[in-house]
C-alpha cells in the first residue's frame, strides 16, 4: 500500500511539473524565442500565457523595450579636411527576436558593437560630405534623420530597429579650438579696440562742443552784464549829474571828500601843499558875503 502510494505522489508531482513547464507567461515589455534541442521553432512578442511542449522546448526571454547606447566621442573629417570631435547616442530596439538570437546570439554587448561602427561610418559619410558651418549651424537635424535612416536599414540585419539618433555635442579638434580661440579673442580685442576709439573720439567731441558752448554761454553772459553794467552806470551818471547840478557847491565837496578818502587811504601817506591850496579849499572858511 505504501508502494503504491509513493507512486502516485510521483506520478502526481511528475504530472504537475509537466504542466508547469507547459506553461510560460511574455510580459508587454519582452520578446521570446521558444527552441526544440536548440532549434528556434517559434518567436513571439504577444504578452500574456503561452504554451510550449514540456521537457522538450525551452523558452528565452528578452527585452523589448528601447535601450540607450551612448557612444564615446569620435572624430570626423569634413569636406575642408578639418576635425569635428562629435559625441552621439543611439535608442534602438529588437525588432526581429528571432534574427537577433541569430546574428549576434542574443548578446546585447554584440548587437552594440555593431550598432556603433555602423553609427561611426554613417556619421563619418555624412559629416565628409558638408563644411564645418553646415554641421554646427544648420544641417544637424539633416544628418541626424539621414544618420538614423542609414542605420537603420543595416541595423535590420541583425533584427534591430533604430529609433533616433542625437548628436549631443559638436567640437573641434582641441588643437583648432586652441587656434580658433585665440582668433576669436583676438577678433575680440580688435573690435574692443576699435569701439573704445571711436568713444573716446565722441567723447572728445562732445567735450569740445561742451567747451564750445561754455564759451559762447560766458562770453553772452559777460556780454549782458557790460550791458547791465553799462546801463547801470549811465544811469548812476544821470543820476549824479542831475543831483550834483543842483548844487555845485555841494559836488565840489563831495568830489574832494572822495579825493581825501583816496589821497590818504594809510596813516603813512603824506601830502605836501601849500596850506592856501585849492585842494583843501573847503578847509577854509568861507568869507562872508558884504
Amino acid at each position: 500500500m505504501n508502494v503504491k502510494l509513493l507512486a502516485g505522489l510521483v506520478v502526481v508531482v511528475l504530472i504537475i511539473a509537466a504542466a508547469g513547464s507547459t506553461v510560460y507567461t511574455v510580459d508587454q515589455r519582452e520578446k521570446a524565442i521558444v527552441f526544440r534541442f536548440g532549434e528556434i521553432v517559434e518567436s513571439t512578442d504577444e504578452p500574456g500565457i503561452q504554451f510550449k511542449i514540456p521537457f522538450i522546448e525551452n523558452v528565452q526571454k528578452y527585452d523589448a523595450r528601447i535601450q540607450t547606447m551612448d557612444a564615446a566621442p569620435e572624430r570626423y573629417l569634413t569636406i575642408e579636411k578639418k576635425n569635428l570631435v562629435v559625441d552621439s547616442f543611439v535608442k534602438w530596439r529588437i525588432r526581429d527576436v528571432a534574427k537577433y538570437y541569430v546574428t549576434v546570439s542574443g548578446l546585447i554587448s554584440s548587437a552594440r558593437a555593431r550598432l556603433a561602427q555602423r553609427v561611426n561610418d554613417s556619421l563619418r559619410e555624412e559629416f565628409g560630405k558638408r563644411r564645418v558651418q553646415e554641421v554646427i549651424s544648420g544641417d544637424r537635424a539633416t544628418i541626424m534623420e539621414e544618420v538614423r535612416k542609414a542605420t537603420d536599414t543595416q541595423a535590420r540585419e541583425i533584427g534591430v530597429e533604430v529609433v533616433d539618433v542625437r548628436l549631443k555635442r559638436v567640437d573641434w579638434d582641441p588643437e583648432i579650438s586652441e587656434r580658433v580661440y585665440k582668433r576669436m579673442e583676438a577678433e575680440r580685442s580688435r573690435v574692443a579696440k576699435e569701439l573704445r576709439a571711436q568713444g573716446a573720439e565722441e567723447a572728445e567731441k562732445i567735450r569740445a562742443d561742451a567747451e564750445r558752448q561754455r564759451e559762447i554761454t560766458l562770453a553772452n553772459a559777460f556780454k549782458e552784464a557790460e550791458e547791465i553794467r553799462g546801463e547801470g552806470d549811465a544811469s548812476a551818471t544821470a543820476i549824479y549829474a542831475e543831483s550834483f547840478g543842483r548844487d555845485q557847491d555841494f559836488y565840489g565837496l563831495y568830489r574832494r571828500l572822495n579825493a581825501y578818502k583816496e589821497t590818504f587811504r594809510n596813516e603813512s601817506d603824506m601830502l605836501v601843499l601849500e596850506p592856501d591850496s585849492d585842494f583843501f579849499k573847503y578847509f577854509h572858511p568861507k568869507p562872508s558875503e558884504p
